[in-house]
């Protein structure tokens, strides 16, 4: 949200920013123009005005210098800001540049000429600082008959010092920042009541969306309004409501089976107990095979009822931990010893490695490891555990290899799921299809981790990793 926010302020921002920089710099352009075209044109007119009344219709013989400083102190002015510098120019002479001293500038003999014939105007820059000079020819005069040639007529210089007008200029500029600066704060304020207004829904949205992944589906958010974010919560709402249904139908349905997972074990237990019972002396029939064979059947059943039974306390999140002190080496030995491994299986183990985990749900993990070594594998199954922390956290490792045709690499990945058989091609095995499934619950359980690395034809290694200390 914030960087959307950002994005919206800034977007305000060079808007307003390019509009009144665009503003100012044409309002600057105008401003200076009319300033020194104003300027020039009171300049021009009092030179003309000047003339008008210094220079008199009939003009004396030999009266130019004269004319000259009458001019000079009329075009003037006190404060230096103005001077002026009038000088007769025979028509044989050729023109000369002329230097600064008596002006503010140098003036170049190009502009003498042009003043030659007519008025002319040109500001010009002089050591950093901005002037205007003005140059006119001195007509409409007759001089005397006797002596036309003697009375040259004057040629006059203005040149005045734009200071003035460039400190008006510099203080415009100044201001038209300062409302530059002013205009891109109130650009940047109505940025950030929009960005409010239109965000303050984004955020809703986003915090429903957050408890919605949370879990929470009767979330819904306020909608206000029919512009397009109104519709987006509409939509954000109606599909909440339609996530909620169908989540709720995925429970209920869930929560069935579960149900009838649990019905159907509890419901098979009861009968598979009284028939256990009838097969053991069935058993004892020295040429009973049907017999042993419904037995084998009956213990199969069993078993799988036992794991389903299992599988659902792990659905249902049924399954807890017992916790006790257990010495990893007596624990193993003894699983072992009750299924009649004690001889097939090397075994090492160090004999003062504790742990403090839940002794029946280690001992069913170890069972069916050794259990699976034993039936797809060839020997020698070996057993080994060892200290070992992770991420910081104590704890023991637990291998147990073999040496048999391996697991298909294929498989490998989908070994631990359920109903997943490593003699897939076979119609029927010894095994459920949970053990393993269920071996790594019980480690997950504990907080630990169950592996299997395989290659075919080199053998098996399941990898049992468990804390010293399981959280209860």
């Amino acid at each position: 949200m914030t960087g959307l926010r950002v994005r919206m302020a800034a977007a305000f921002a060079a808007v307003a920013l390019l509009a009144s920089v665009l503003a100012s710099g044409v309002g600057y352009v105008l401003v200076r123009r009319a300033m020194l075209e104003r300027t020039q044109d009171a300049v021009v007119t009092q030179v003309r005005q000047a003339v008008a009344r210094q220079v008199p219709v009939q003009m004396p013989a030999d009266a130019g210098r004269t004319l000259s400083g009458n001019l000079e102190r009329a075009l003037g002015t006190p404060d230096g800001r103005q001077r002026a510098y009038a000088f007769p120019l025979p028509l044989t002479t050729p023109v000369r540049a002329v230097p600064a001293g008596r002006l503010h500038v140098p003036v170049p003999a190009a502009f003498v000429t042009r003043a030659t014939r007519e008025t002319v105007a040109q500001r010009v820059r002089y050591r950093g600082r901005p002037y205007l000079l003005v140059g006119t020819f001195v007509t409409g005069y007759v001089t005397a008959a006797t002596d036309p040639q003697r009375t040259t007529p004057p040629i006059v210089l203005v040149s005045v010092s734009l200071g003035r007008e460039a400190a008006d200029l510099r203080s415009f500029t100044r201001a038209m920042a300062l409302a530059d600066a002013a205009a891109l704060l109130f650009a940047l304020l109505l940025a950030l009541l929009a960005a409010r207004g239109v965000l303050r829904p984004v955020r809703r949205l986003g915090r429903g969306a957050r408890a919605l992944a949370e879990g929470d589906l009767s979330t819904r958010v306020p909608v206000r309004g029919r512009d397009e974010l109104a519709d987006l919560g509409r939509t954000f709402n109606r599909a909440a409501e339609a996530l909620d249904t169908t989540v709720s139908e995925l429970r209920a349905m869930e929560a069935a089976a579960r149900r009838f997972v649990a019905d159907v074990s509890h419901e098979l237990r009861t009968p598979l107990t009284s028939m256990t019972a009838l097969t053991g002396v069935l058993e004892e029939d020295p040429d009973g095979t049907a017999a042993r064979l419904v037995v084998a059947e009956t213990r199969r059943l069993g078993t799988l009822v036992e794991h389903l039974i299992e599988i659902s306390r792990f659905d249902a999140g049924a399954a807890a931990l017992v916790l006790d002190d257990v010495a990893v080496a007596e624990a193993v030995a003894a699983g072992l010893g009750a299924r009649g491994w004690t001889g097939r299986v090397e075994v090492a183990v160090p004999g003062d490695l504790m742990a403090r985990i839940d002794p029946r749900r280690f001992d069913v993990i170890v069972a069916n490891l050794v259990g699976n070594a034993l039936r797809h594998g060839r020997p020698p199954v070996r057993l080994e555990a060892r200290r070992l922390a992770r991420g910081g956290v104590p704890g023991f490792e637990l291998s147990v290899t073999d040496e048999g045709p391996g697991i298909p690499a294929e498989l490998l990945p989908l070994i631990f799921d359920r109903f997943v058989k490593a003699e897939a091609a076979r119609s029927r095995s010894e095994g459920s299809g949970l053990g393993l499934a269920i071996a790594r619950e019980n480690a997950q359980l504990h907080g630990g981790t169950l592996e299997a690395a395989s290659e075919p034809g080199e053998g098996t290694t399941f990898t049992l990793w468990l804390p010293l200390e399981a959280a209860e």
